[in-house]
C-alpha cells in the first residue's frame, strides 16, 4: 500500500483548524476550561501522529 501525504491545501486547512483551536483556548478565561481545551488539542495532535 502506498502512503500518500497531504497536499498543500490539506496541510493549510489542518494548520488553520489547529490555529483556531489554539486561539480559542488562549481566549478562554476559565482556567479549568482552558486546560480542557488544551488537553483536547494535544490529544487530537497525538492521534494525528498515530494515524
Amino acid at each position: 500500500m502506498i502512503d500518500m501525504g497531504m497536499t498543500d491545501k490539506q496541510f493549510n486547512g489542518f494548520v488553520r483548524f489547529l490555529l483556531d483551536a489554539v486561539k480559542d483556548a488562549i481566549e478562554e478565561k476559565e482556567i479549568e476550561k482552558k486546560e480542557e481545551k488544551l488537553a483536547k488539542i494535544a490529544d487530537n495532535l497525538q492521534k494525528t501522529l498515530e494515524d
